[in-house]
Formats: structure tokens, C-alpha cells, sequence
């Protein structure tokens, strides 16, 4: 796979609002819930992108069963692939570009970051109302590189996943400053795993700790968005390739996860 270093800027100018997905730690959930955040807001009537650059672990292509399809390219780059057919939901990831799904990125920092720079630059989304950007765990290189290149665009913001034990708040603490040395606004802590959604008789059990990621985010002075359960049925859509959303139309789950894209819509209509 050619890295092309020396990309030009491509088609996020017809983009309204980059919001990314952050978190100091793997494994809380944060592809669970760039995807749930960008169907949700495509239920809303939303034209949605979702850019997944981490590049070793690219997930969003089986959550949203786009696995195996083939990227394009037009006159103005690369073209996404859509993962609905109104076309109103498009996703890149290396994924895409991968021979198999057991292939390794091997790769070393400059060479991931022109990758990622070439995702920025050279896929045309064309007019999209939202892009939202799952990356990697950490503070490293990656970010560093998404930042960079989304300064001019003056993205919205962050959003930080973490769960409510004290080892992944402190690293989304780290997040925090990560987030206030590089000027990204943080649009508020969403706190994943919050208590486990029985399958069986719906009763909402504390499993781990909770209330965690609210306590931060007090403590931090950044809003917070809300809970994301535990909920079986939501770990079993995303590794089934299919849409939680229509699936359980009546469920707690979904009623968080609503109540968390209108709280981010609402930010930025008030920047607006």
C-alpha cells in the first residue's frame, strides 16, 4: 500500500461540523461510540462521515458490516464508502485498504502519520453535516497529526469516552490536558459501561463502579453528556454488523444515546 506524503487539501471544506473521539485509554469504547453517535445523528436526518484512524485497530468497517468493499477514487480523491442506501451515512478506514482482515499495520510513526494525513486530505465526503473522527487511545503521534491538519477547519471539538473505574478516568484526565495544551474545545465526557443492561428483565445493576466520568467532568469544569449502559444487545449488533438503532427502538440504551447526540447538536447550534 503507496502513502502519497506530499497530499493537497481535498473535500473537507464542505464539512459543517468535525467533532473527534478521544480517550486516554483502549478498550472503553470509543468506536462503540463514534458509530452509535454517527447513526443516531443520521436517524436525525443528519448527513454523516466517520473517519477511523486507528490505524492499528480499525473496527468501524465491521460494527457498520462494510467489510470488504472497495474504495474509489473520483477526480476530486479518494470517495468513501457508504454504509446505507440513501447514502447518507460514507465511512473511511485503513480497513478498506487492507488484503485481509488479519493483516498488520506495521508501521512507523511518519509513515502512520501520512496515512493519516492522506485521509484528511485526500477523501472527497463531499457536503456532510458532521465528520466524526475515531482514533486511537493515547496522546501520541496520531492525534497530534489529526490536529494539526483539522486547525484551519476550527473543528467543534472532542468528545471523551471513558468507564466509570478510577484507572481509565485517570487517563482521560490526561486526555483533558492533552485536549486544553493543543486548543481542542472539549465538548463533554461521555461515560461507557455505566451499569449493565440485564437482557432478560431490563433491570439496570452496577457491575463496576458509576458515576465516574460525571465526577471528572465536575471536577475538570467540562460538561458531561451523559451514561451508555452495559447493554448485551448493543455488544451484539456492533459484532454482528447491524444497526442497534432500528433494531431496539424502545430501549433505554438508545434513549441515552440520544439524549447524548442532542446535547452535542444543541453545543453546536449555539455556536452556530
Amino acid at each position: 500500500m503507496e502513502v502519497n506524503e506530499t497530499s493537497t487539501k481535498g473535500g473537507l471544506e464542505n464539512i459543517k461540523h468535525v467533532i473527534l473521539v478521544l480517550s486516554g485509554k483502549g478498550g472503553v469504547g470509543k468506536s462503540t461510540v463514534a458509530t452509535q453517535l454517527a447513526l443516531t445523528l443520521r436517524n436525525a436526518g443528519q448527513k454523516v462521515g466517520i473517519l477511523d484512524v486507528d490505524l492499528c485497530g480499525p473496527s468501524i468497517p465491521r460494527m457498520l458490516n462494510v467489510q470488504g468493499r472497495d474504495v474509489h477514487q473520483c477526480s476530486a480523491g479518494w470517495v468513501p464508502v457508504y454504509a446505507d442506501a440513501e447514502q447518507r451515512l460514507s465511512v473511511m478506514s485503513i480497513g478498506f485498504l487492507l488484503g485481509n482482515n488479519d493483516e498488520a499495520v506495521v508501521w512507523r510513526g511518519p509513515k502512520k502519520n501520512a496515512m493519516i494525513k492522506q485521509f484528511l486530505t485526500d477523501v472527497y465526503w463531499g457536503h456532510l453535516d458532521y465528520l466524526i473522527i475515531d482514533t486511537p487511545p493515547g496522546t501520541s503521534d496520531e492525534h497530534i497529526t489529526v490536529i494539526e491538519n483539522l486547525q484551519e477547519l476550527k473543528p467543534e471539538g472532542a468528545v471523551l469516552v471513558t468507564t466509570p473505574q478510577g484507572v481509565a478516568i485517570g487517563d482521560v484526565r490526561r486526555e483533558i490536558t492533552f485536549c486544553r495544551k493543543t486548543k481542542i474545545p472539549i465538548i463533554g465526557i461521555v461515560e461507557n459501561m455505566s451499569g449493565f443492561i440485564c437482557p432478560h428483565c431490563a433491570e439496570c445493576s452496577n457491575v463496576f463502579s458509576k458515576g465516574g466520568g460525571e465526577a471528572l467532568a465536575k471536577q475538570c469544569n467540562v460538561p458531561f453528556l451523559g451514561c451508555i449502559p452495559l447493554d448485551p444487545m448493543l455488544a451484539k449488533t456492533l459484532e454482528d454488523g447491524q444497526n442497534f438503532i432500528d433494531l431496539f427502538p424502545v430501549s433505554n440504551t438508545l434513549k441515552s444515546l440520544q439524549n447524548i447526540a442532542v446535547m452535542i447538536t444543541e453545543q453546536q447550534n449555539i455556536r452556530d
